[in-house]
C-alpha cells in the first residue's frame, strides 16, 4: 500500500533499505533539480564531510549511501539516492533527502515529487509519495524530507522546508565546511515559516588587510618605450615633418594632398629662339576679289543661249 503524505505528516518504515526518488516534469525554461542525502549523527549535524553524498560525492565511504545516475520515465525527469538503514552505523540519528536545483528556482520546476521503494522488493510499488510544494517559491534547495530513528525502527516524515542559498545553504546547515567563497553567499538561507529551521552561524570575522609592499628593484620589470612613428602625417594645410633617411612615408587619404620628395632643382637646358620669318603682305590679285564681296560672274560661253527679258507691259514699252 502506498501512503500519500502531506506536509508534516510522518510514517513507519519497514525496509531494510530505501531508494529516494525525486521526480519532477521537465520543460522550456524548467530549471535541473538534483537529489542528495545527509547522514546526521547527534545535535542534527554531520560527522564528516563525507556524510553529504550528492553528484560531486555519489558514494559514501562506508557504501552505505550513494547517488544515482539521472533517469527519463513516462512521468517526466528522475534523480535518486540509496540509504542502506540495517547498515548505517548507531552514531546515525538522521538521514536528509534534499533536492537543490540549478538556473533558477523551484517555483520554476512542476510536479516536483519524492517517492520512497524498498530496495529488497526491486520492481514494487513505492512505499509513499509526497508532493513537494516550496513555501515562496524563491528556493533553490529543500529539505523534502527525514528518515529517523523511533523505537528502534526508522520513520519517514515530510517536511519540505526550503532554503534561498541553494546547496551551499543547505550543505552549511547541517554543518558542512564550504569553502569561503560558498560562505560570502549567506550559508543559512532557511524560507520562513517552518518552526525546525535552525539559527545561520555567525559570519566570520573580517580579514585584516595589509598594506601592500612595494616590488624590488628586481621585480620590476622594464619595457622598453616605443620610438615614436615616422608614419605620422600632419593635419590638413601644415607642411609635412622631413622623413628620415631610407623611409618612405606612409600615403595620405583621398582628397589630401600629395607630399612631395624633396629633390635637387632641375635646370632646363637653354634653347635657343628659333630665326624669325619675314613677315608676308599679302595682296589682293588681279581678277580676284578681296574676303567678303561678291565673286565676278564668268562671260557665258560663246553660241550659248541668249537670255531674253519675259514680255512687258505697255508701260514699259519704249514709245516710238
Amino acid at each position: 500500500m502506498t501512503h500519500v503524505m502531506v506536509k508534516g505528516s510522518n510514517v513507519p518504515l519497514d525496509a531494510p533499505g530505501i531508494r529516494a526518488v525525486l521526480r519532477w516534469s521537465p520543460g522550456s525554461g524548467t530549471p535541473d533539480v538534483d537529489a542528495s542525502v545527509l547522514l546526521l549523527g547527534h545535535g542534527g549535524k554531520v560527522r564528516s564531510d563525507a556524510d553529504f553524498v550528492f553528484y560531486n560525492a555519489p558514494r559514501h565511504p562506508s557504501g552505505v549511501a550513494r547517488h544515482l545516475p539521472k533517469h527519463r520515465v513516462a512521468e517526466g525527469l528522475t534523480d535518486t539516492v540509496e540509504v542502506d538503514l540495517a547498515a548505517l552505523d548507531p552514531t546515525v540519528q538522521r538521514a536528509v533527502i534534499a533536492a537543490s536545483c540549478d538556473g533558477g528556482p523551484f517555483r520554476l520546476v512542476r510536479d516536483l515529487c519524492v517517492l520512497l521503494y524498498d530496495t529488497s522488493a526491486p520492481g514494487g510499488p513505492p512505499l509513499l509519495t509526497f508532493d513537494v510544494r516550496p513555501d515562496t517559491g524563491a528556493e533553490t534547495a529543500l529539505n523534502c524530507g527525514e528518515l529517523y530513528r523511533k523505537d528502534g525502527g526508522w520513520k519517514f516524515r515530510a517536511v519540505g522546508q526550503g532554503y534561498a542559498t541553494g546547496l551551499v545553504g543547505l550543505a552549511t546547515e547541517f554543518g558542512i565546511t564550504v569553502d569561503d567563497a560558498a560562505e560570502e553567499a549567506s550559508p543559512s538561507g532557511a524560507a520562513q515559516g517552518d518552526d525546525t529551521a535552525s539559527a545561520a552561524s555567525p559570519a566570520p570575522a573580517p580579514a585584516q588587510h595589509r598594506p601592500q609592499q612595494p616590488p624590488s628593484p628586481s621585480q620590476v620589470q622594464t619595457r622598453p618605450h616605443p620610438a615614436p612613428s615616422p608614419d605620422q602625417s600632419s593635419a590638413y594645410g601644415y607642411p609635412l615633418p622631413a622623413p628620415a633617411a631610407g623611409h618612405v612615408p606612409a600615403q595620405p587619404a583621398y582628397g589630401y594632398p600629395q607630399p612631395v620628395a624633396a629633390a635637387p632643382p632641375v635646370v632646363p637646358p637653354v634653347v635657343p629662339p628659333p630665326p624669325a620669318a619675314p613677315p608676308v603682305h599679302q595682296q589682293p590679285q588681279p581678277g580676284y576679289p578681296a574676303y567678303g564681296y561678291p565673286q565676278p560672274v564668268a562671260a557665258s560661253a560663246v553660241g550659248g543661249p541668249v537670255f531674253v527679258l519675259p514680255p512687258q507691259g505697255p508701260q514699259f514699252q519704249q514709245q516710238r
